[in-house]
């Protein structure tokens, strides 16, 4: 199978990226090729470049043996683990003689090298990153979807997006690809700077500037350093579509090489072309596009300022009215974001079901997007009541507690009949709307399955017809498994975004 398709890299190309050492036996480096780039043994197949990285807690070395089973025809090994273990990899070169070692200096620099390569061989790409504190996501989805209408885009899949996931995802560029739109991610220093040098977007997206990650950075000003990084390679003819409402869009703006397009509610229509018809709460928002009728299917205020970020660049791209307008219709996001669930619940205690409906959004939570969830939770005009199942949200460091706190007390005023707090972290939510005067709370301070099945018995006997439930916490929480514990089955006309 690998060697039918022809290689993504040639081997010169490859060496000529890594600047690396090629130790195989003699007749190998003809039979050089590769189909598929994996830095997961698990992932490999036959023909794939095994790139093993050093992780925090494993070392991704340890995994060659099995990847050269399942049909690995390219390894990369870091020198220095090379070096300590010579003889192992002899060895395993020896015995695996159809496939090609090469020694580099850093693996992970070597797997965003060879992606930059890759990425330069497709020079007619149009090239375009998205990234920001909160909505990538949900914006990369919408752009991709209206520039589908007029032209053949790659994108990421999910939120594949960090110094390796976006250099695995370029791989997935092929000739007949007109336009790639990748999220871009960060969570340290410079690793924007990494992934932009890999793609170099000549046009590129920031949703915001928040305070997802603060605790690795420190600060917003330095999380605006590192995202304006995503704007280094914009050439004059491209373009950096800034959102005109952040407090930083000043400080983004500055020294871009390409054409500055501000978007937002704050720009006007006449820039803009966009007309704010109506919030339709739980079935969207809309509006119209330089006259044009389009109803964006995603509920929220905040995913309609993504949708205008997405128009900014359509309209640059030369995309016309009805094109947005199809593309706005047609978005679908990634599963445990905004999706709206009307289900009938499992039985209770006494054997009865409920039609509740449900917002499953956990895909991610930062105070950023826990904020926004929770204003639009509080606009939500429904029949019954509304509960809030909120969990911690990671990597704040020591702002974890007062982001919390902050949470907790907004959740308070946020129209809730009941809120269910989950987690260490959750605690200070807990008590700071206890402090603002909430009693209608319960708090379990671990997310353990039992912890879970708990959770899902109370809110089975607590729902009743009509009532709303909001599930928000960071994806390591599971909080898929209180969706799961809860939903007997989806209504008809039942919507899931």
């Amino acid at each position: 199978m690998g060697g039918m398709m022809k290689s993504l890299l040639t081997f010169e190309e490859t060496m000529g990226a890594t600047h690396g050492t090629h130790i195989s036996f003699a007749g190998n480096r003809s039979r050089f090729n590769f189909t598929s780039v994996a830095t997961d043994s698990r992932n490999v197949v036959e023909g794939t470049l095994f790139v093993p990285l050093i992780g925090e807690f494993q070392d991704g070395h340890e995994y060659i043996p099995q990847a050269l089973v399942k049909g690995a025809s390219v390894v990369f090994i870091t020198n220095s683990v090379y070096e300590k273990n010579l003889r192992k990899y002899t060895d395993l070169a020896s015995e695996y003689q159809n496939t090609v070692f090469i020694i580099v200096e850093n693996n992970l620099l070597a797997l965003q090298d060879i992606a930059r390569a890759y990425v330069a061989k497709f020079p007619k790409l149009i090239r375009i990153g998205v990234t920001g504190s909160s909505g990538k996501t949900t914006t990369k989805e919408i752009c991709a979807s209206i520039l589908r209408q007029k032209y053949n885009v790659v994108t990421n899949d999910g939120n594949f997006n960090s110094e390796t996931g976006l250099p695995l995802s370029v791989f997935k560029i092929r000739e007949e690809h007109e336009i790639g739109i990748f999220e871009m991610g960060m969570n340290r220093e410079n690793e924007m700077g990494e992934i932009a040098r890999v793609l170099q977007p000549e046009y590129a997206i920031i949703t915001n500037i928040g305070t997802a990650h603060i605790g690795i950075l420190g600060s917003r000003e330095k999380i605006a350093e590192e995202k304006k990084k995503i704007f280094n390679y914009i050439p004059e003819n491209g373009a950096a579509i800034i959102p005109a409402d952040d407090d930083f869009a000043g400080f983004l703006e500055e020294g871009i090489r390409g054409k500055i397009v501000n978007y937002g509610k704050a720009v006007s229509e006449r820039d803009s072309g966009v007309t704010f018809i109506s919030d339709d709460g739980i079935e969207g928002i809309t509006f119209d596009v330089d006259g044009v009728h389009a109803h964006l299917d995603i509920p929220g205020i905040y995913n309609y300022v993504n949708a205008l970020a997405g128009i900014a660049l359509a309209r640059l791209l030369k995309i016309n009215a009805k094109q947005i307008a199809d593309g706005i219709k047609a978005v679908r996001l990634p599963g445990g974001r905004s999706e709206i669930k009307r289900i009938i619940t499992k039985p209770d205690s006494n054997g009865d079901k409920k039609k509740i409906m449900l917002l499953y959004d956990c895909y991610n939570a930062n105070p950023d997007s826990m904020g926004k969830a929770l204003d639009l939770c509080a606009s939500l005009e429904i029949k019954g009541r509304k509960v809030y199942v909120l969990g911690d949200m990671k990597e704040l460091g020591t702002e974890s507690e007062p982001k919390h706190s902050e949470v907790g007390a907004v959740a308070a005023m946020s129209g809730a009949e009941l809120v269910i707090f989950v987690g260490k972290e959750m605690e200070a939510g807990a008590k700071a709307a206890k402090l603002s005067g909430f009693r209608k709370q319960k708090n379990y301070v671990s997310s353990t399955d039992k912890s879970m099945a708990n959770i899902c018995t109370y809110l089975l006997d607590w729902l009743k017809d009509d009532d709303f439930v909001l599930l928000k916490a960071s994806h390591s929480m599971g909080f898929e498994r209180i969706a799961a514990g809860i939903t007997d089955s989806i209504c008809e006309g039942g919507k899931s975004k």
